[in-house]
């Protein structure tokens, strides 16, 4: 989800905590919030729109799933994005992950996300925009202790954006190379739409299916409702929460703080 005010020349720095509001909701990310792969935030659907050229996006959030046998949560993750050239971000995400299963609870780093979003047809009064964003999932956490996949994991995905006046809908599809025993390749696809109520307030929702990803696995399907709080032309917060109506019983959930410059 993209906000209406991202970027601005006379942006205040990322560290630059001078407002009470702004490190109050770093404290409550850092010290409370409790796998869920990071796509569109805070949507699991993404857009082909890239960030603008030489300008950045900076996150701070978690995002958790909760099913009847496992809980998997980022307790926070970073997630930073730069325009490196027209039509072309750069991504990179850093989890710190955190499992409860019926093999043990286990807190630390887990698996890097590094990707490159390309925007190769802008939007028209008859085209959507549509663009690439090729992701891999870097096997930097520990496996052994549910941190990680132990092996390096591959997302090729198409996505398409159309928007009349303060309504925006996306979405896509794409292919998960997903190695490892007893793991298979999947399928994600997914539909979001939005409307801006103001400039401060923009609410959306989303439908989403995916394959089985484990050959002893289902599909499944589901819904997530949220949207974004603009603070001011840099500061944003974003939510959503959802859950699956097809396949495990699966309740997830993200929120994040948003920094843009």
């Amino acid at each position: 989800m993209k906000s209406p005010h991202p970027h601005t020349s006379d942006a205040r720095a990322l560290l630059d905590m001078d407002t009470p509001l702004r490190k109050l909701f770093f404290l409550i990310l850092i010290a409370c919030l409790p796998e869920a792969g990071t796509a569109g935030p805070p949507f699991k659907t993404d857009d082909p729109q890239p960030v603008d050229f030489h300008h950045w996006e900076f996150y701070i959030a978690s995002e958790q799933s909760f099913a009847r046998e496992e809980t998997d949560a980022t307790l926070p993750h970073i997630e930073v994005n730069f325009g490196a050239f027209p039509n072309v971000q750069l991504h990179f995400v850093a989890p710190m992950g955190y499992v409860r299963s019926g093999n043990g609870n286990a807190y630390g780093y887990s698996d890097t996300e590094l990707g490159v979003k390309y925007r190769f047809l802008e939007e028209s009064d008859g085209l959507p925009q549509a663009g690439i964003f090729p992701l891999v999932e870097v096997p930097t956490g520990d496996a052994s202790r549910q941190l990680g996949q132990g092996n390096a994991q591959v997302y090729l995905p198409v996505w398409l954006q159309k928007s009349w006046g303060s309504f925006t809908t996306y979405g896509g599809a794409g292919y998960w190379y997903n190695p490892g025993s007893g793991r298979r390749n999947w399928i994600f696809a997914g539909w979001e739409a939005q409307y801006d109520f103001s400039e401060t307030f923009t609410v959306g929702g989303e439908l989403y299916y995916h394959t089985a990803d484990t050959w002893e696995g289902i599909s499944s399907a589901g819904f997530d409702i949220g949207g974004y709080i603009n603070l001011s032309e840099n500061d944003h917060i974003l939510v959503s929460l959802g859950r699956s109506f097809r396949g495990e019983n699966v309740v997830a959930g993200y929120l994040g703080f948003q920094y843009t410059i």
